[in-house]
């Protein structure tokens, strides 16, 4: 990655008479950043099209769009998005920070472009009134203009998951129950994200109160997949994951109990990121101590703007006891230098590859020759990849995971139950989950921790041998958007609403950083991920080793899904 220069502008009105005198330095570079992008989008474009089947048009002619300075910038192809949609997050921030671009033009290209793809994803809910956001990106620009950039994020347009308090803005939880809740303070990371500059325009969707790997909700219904708007987006960050891969959002939070950051990054060929157990505090909450399994993370395009999300998420909060310090070079990130600080020597490091755990986990077919042949693009940069066996008995991984989920989930959502009014509301996955908590005893759930506690020192055998691990992102590919869950995978009956998601929990219950990378399309045109798992708080080696595969495996430039095609 070549960051931008930081080259600064007077930011004065250009004559609008004064078309005939020659551009300044900063004009041009200005057009040569928006026509290096142009033609990045059009080359994904043309690669999503032949991939589909379809061809890309040519760019628009001379039409161009108004900044807010005045001056003309190329505007976005007839067939396909405005080139500030398209870029990384960390260049966005360059640009703006460089005024290279305005907030005000930023946020007036994202709104345009959601008002064209939104409609038929529904990945975006409770989007703000678009007067009142141009009105923030512009007080943005004038706080650039007076020498008080608030951050990174200055003048970028955000979304949080719908799972996330967010001051003054709807939040829903996706339940009937919350349809008008609007909160009166921010969670933790909407805090760190306002404060690194960022303008919330509202929420991305997620299934109610986060339960399953597919979103929909009877507030504001499904999510659809991007690469096909007949399949789910995945869940339960799957607005998120979907706003990101449609580049209607720079970056995206989300949160991950069951695969909820990794599953929807998979279904919608993006990165996901589920930290290490602390590394983000989560909430405020009303339980801090004993809920350890469900908290937030980082969603992007590149794995350089999921560091730098994680390191505006991460960092001890005195309201969450058991966050961990902030990670000292994760603290120093910023966007003109993250591909320095992820770029590192990896010879010599070994990846453990699990796959379906020795046949226990059902696999749609072409699931596994993804991620194998993604492996094979290690030993590129020193990395070398061996198949185990597996450290420990997964059928005691799914009866550990079955206690902790009704533990945790049950008791979080009791007072909902125990209402007649609010229990006729709750969805069956939800009653389920309630009505295994009360069936539990206190034995029940000191024993499932000891079998957790006995996962995690198997891990840690492994990780004397191995660097890192190596599983699918999920065990089917994106599925029919009206189906709640997979009944089946390769003629095995799943008998829990997130039995299809078992690929995902034992790295939940570890507490160990776990990032899904992209892999590649299914034989359907279907994407998929692989999750790769570091050892206990090494965020940042994981991230390392995303990155290196990022440089040999593109699939997000390569791909652009078929919504952003006409």
């Amino acid at each position: 990655m070549n960051p931008i220069g930081n080259t600064t502008n007077s930011g004065k009105p250009q004559d609008a008479g004064a078309s005939a005198a020659p551009a300044s330095p900063e004009q041009r570079s200005r057009r040569d950043l928006l026509g290096r992008l142009a033609g990045a989008t059009l080359a994904g474009m043309a690669a999503g099209a032949a991939a589909s089947g379809a061809s890309a048009a040519a760019p628009a002619g001379s039409g161009g769009t108004s900044n807010a300075s005045g001056t003309s910038s190329p505007g976005p192809a007839a067939s396909g998005p405005n080139p500030i949609v398209m870029m990384p997050a960390w260049q966005l921030s360059r640009a703006i920070h460089a005024r290279q671009l305005s907030s005000r033009e930023v946020m007036t290209a994202y709104l345009d472009h959601i008002a064209r793809v939104n409609p038929g994803a529904n990945a975006i809910v409770a989007l703000r009134e678009r007067e009142v956001l141009l009105q923030e990106a512009a007080a943005c620009d004038q706080a650039l203009a007076a020498g008080r950039p608030a951050g990174w994020m200055h003048g970028m347009p955000q979304a949080p998951k719908d799972l996330a308090l967010t001051r003054g803005i709807r939040t829903t939880f996706g339940t009937p129950i919350f349809r008008d809740n609007v909160p009166t303070v921010d969670a933790i990371i909407v805090e760190r994200a306002r404060a690194a500059g960022a303008v919330l325009i509202g929420k991305t969707n997620t299934p109610e109160f986060g339960l399953g790997s597919q979103t929909f909700n009877p507030v504001y219904g499904a999510t659809r997949n991007p690469f096909d708007a007949g399949r789910t987006a995945g869940g339960s960050s799957g607005g998120a994951a979907a706003a990101l891969s449609l580049r209607m959002l720079p970056v995206a939070d989300g949160s991950d109990f069951g695969g909820s950051l990794r599953n929807p990054a998979g279904f919608c060929n993006v990165y996901g990121m589920r930290p290490s157990a602390g590394r983000v505090p989560y909430g405020p909450a009303a339980e801090v101590f004993i809920q350890q399994l469900g908290y937030e993370g980082p969603m992007a395009r590149t794995v350089a703007d999921v560091a730098l999300l994680l390191a505006t998420q991460a960092g001890p909060d005195p309201r969450t006891p058991q966050a961990l310090a902030q990670d000292p070079v994760l603290a120093t990130l910023t966007p003109a230098n993250v591909a320095d600080a992820l770029k590192t020597s990896l010879k010599g490091k070994r990846v453990a590859w699990l796959g379906d755990w020795n046949g226990y986990l059902p696999m749609e077919a072409g699931i596994l020759p993804l991620c194998e042949d993604a492996l094979k693009a290690f030993p590129a940069f020193g990395v070398s990849v061996e198949a185990i066996k597996p450290p420990f008995s997964p059928e005691r991984l799914w009866k550990t995971w079955l206690v902790h989920r009704h533990f945790l989930v049950g008791n979080g959502m009791l007072a909902f139950y125990q209402d007649p009014a609010k229990r006729a509301l709750l969805k069956d996955t939800a009653i389920w989950e309630i009505e295994g908590m009360l069936k539990l005893s206190a034995s029940d759930i000191y024993a499932a921790s000891m079998e957790r506690t006995a996962w995690y020192q198997a891990l840690l055998g492994v990780f004397k041998d191995f660097d890192y691990i190596a599983v699918p992102t999920a065990q089917v590919f994106p599925f029919d958007v009206n189906q709640p869950w997979p009944k089946q995978i390769a003629g095995r009956e799943m008998d829990t609403y997130h039995r299809w998601m078992e690929v995902v929990f034992p790295w939940t219950l570890s507490g160990c950083p776990a990032i899904s990378v992209p892999v590649g399309f299914g034989p359907q045109g279907l994407p998929m991920g692989m999750q790769l798992i570091g050892r206990p708080r090494d965020d940042l080696s994981v991230l390392r080793l995303a990155r290196a595969y990022e440089e040999e495996r593109d699939w997000v430039g390569k791909r652009l899904p078929s919504a952003m095609m006409g």
